[in-house]
């Protein structure tokens, strides 16, 4: 059985991977490192002992996705490949659409035309917008607020008509929350291009010094500290999710959702508090006006993925940190070093 991994060198990608070789898959990776580095794959490939194969692709190529999975002819594609600053979205938005919405059209038109009907795809909590309610359950309402949120929005919708074509085409769409942390082993974990947008890479890097200062977007929401709470998932955790949708999907037709996330949030402030623990080191942080856009909590109702995949988040905050904060220790420029 071989899986088709888009995107496999980023950060969810490359922890995947590690999951899949571990359990003796056969992988085809596809990735044109844009946000990525092949640095991630000589790491895992080090880290598991197993060779798995690499084509260095845009997945806008459609006749080069065409080729690769008429050769490959997998049972499966997990599509991590896209872009995900939510910030840069909204700079350049056609950026945006271009590159995951018709990337992902040319994935399906080649899938179609090697035979391939099993699809994971890489979705997020973005697509709720602001909470009408909480926790956030699959059938909340979905009103994407941004470019980025909207791309996944058109592409989930693209992926159910793309699907009712054929009764024996299987799709699991994972909308993940907030995925933090590295691998335990400190060889792989997220390495983020320039300042990083996210609140984990950001906490990492003002603990080893590489930036001054971590800036709290709002101290003035109604939540027990004044910052925003978020639902934060570990990243190994959030492997193994696609680990039992994978089987999931193997088994079944049809098109299934799934949240994934650990049911709790966790505020900015206790985030800091986590990571000053888990690295020993100051985080020196000022408060700064809201976002745009940003929302008081935001966390998942995982009810769901535990009854169907019978999977669950087991990491804790500090495991997050901890591990969040060997990757960085051991790798203070990521993976470019």
């Amino acid at each position: 059985m071989k899986i088709v991994l888009t995107g496999g060198a980023g950060y969810i990608g490359s922890h995947v991977l590690a999951d899949l070789l571990s359990l003796n898959k056969s992988v085809h990776v596809v990735d044109n490192f844009y946000n990525s580095s092949p640095a991630s794959l000589t790491a895992v490939q080090n880290m598991s002992k197993r060779e798995f194969a690499v084509s260095e692709l845009n997945i806008l190529n459609g006749p080069g996705l065409d080729k690769l999975l008429q050769e490959t002819r997998p049972s499966a594609v997990m599509h991590f490949a896209g872009l995900k600053a939510v910030s840069e979205s909204v700079s350049h938005p056609l950026f945006y659409y271009e590159n995951n919405v018709k990337g992902t059209l040319e994935l399906l038109k080649a899938m179609d035309n090697s035979g391939c009907k099993n699809l994971i795809f890489s979705s997020s909590a973005t697509v709720y917008g602001v909470p009408e309610r909480l926790p956030i359950s699959e059938d909340h309402k979905v009103a994407a607020i941004n470019p980025y949120g909207r791309t996944k929005l058109i592409i989930e919708g693209m992926i159910n008509d793309w699907s009712s074509t054929d009764p024996k085409k299987s799709v699991i769409i994972l909308r993940y929350f907030n995925p933090v942390g590295a691998h335990p082993s400190g060889r792989i974990g997220e390495s983020p291009k320039g300042v990083p947008n996210n609140l984990m890479p950001f906490l990492s890097q003002v603990a080893s010094g590489r930036l001054e200062v971590l800036k709290v977007f709002g101290n003035d929401y109604d939540t027990e500290d004044g910052t925003g709470i978020r639902d934060y998932i570990h990243i190994c955790d959030l492997a193994s999710g696609h680990i039992a949708a994978l089987d999931y999907c193997l088994k079944t037709s049809g098109v299934e959702t799934f949240n994934l996330g650990t049911g709790r949030g966790y505020s900015v402030i206790e985030m800091v508090n986590a990571f000053k623990k888990a690295s020993g080191r100051p985080i020196p942080y000022c408060i700064v006006p809201r976002r745009s856009g940003d929302v008081a909590e935001c966390y998942a109702d995982v009810s769901k993925v535990k009854k169907i995949l019978n999977w669950e988040a087991k990491l804790s905050i500090n495991d997050m940190c901890a591990d969040s904060w060997r990757w960085q220790h051991l790798h203070p420029d990521g993976h470019c070093v």
